[in-house]
């Protein structure tokens, strides 16, 4: 099993020293199953087909109107407003 190396402010590891009971790996082991849990299943990936006809034909049509650098400049938007939704989730 590989091993990784956490980092943690002081103040947090003196905390956890007093629960000397608790097995703090296996706690963040399951913070990250739990974490990455919530991710793939906030995941709903869509074909571009599919999303065409849930937009509708005349979403479809707008489409052929739009000129190249509009459409590149709303594709990265898109691409930044999802990395900043996917990036900083949160597990509860």
């Amino acid at each position: 099993m590989p091993n990784i190396t956490l980092s943690i402010p002081d103040d947090i590891y003196r905390k956890m020293k007093k629960y000397s009971e608790i097995k703090w790996s296996e706690v963040v082991r399951k913070a990250i199953v739990d974490y990455l849990k919530k991710l793939e299943e906030s995941r709903t990936e869509i074909s571009t087909k599919e999303l065409l006809e849930e937009l509708g034909e005349e979403f479809k049509r707008s489409l052929g109107e739009i000129n190249l650098e509009k459409a590149i400049e709303g594709y990265e938007k898109m691409r930044d407003a999802e990395w900043k939704r996917t990036s900083t989730i949160r597990a509860n």
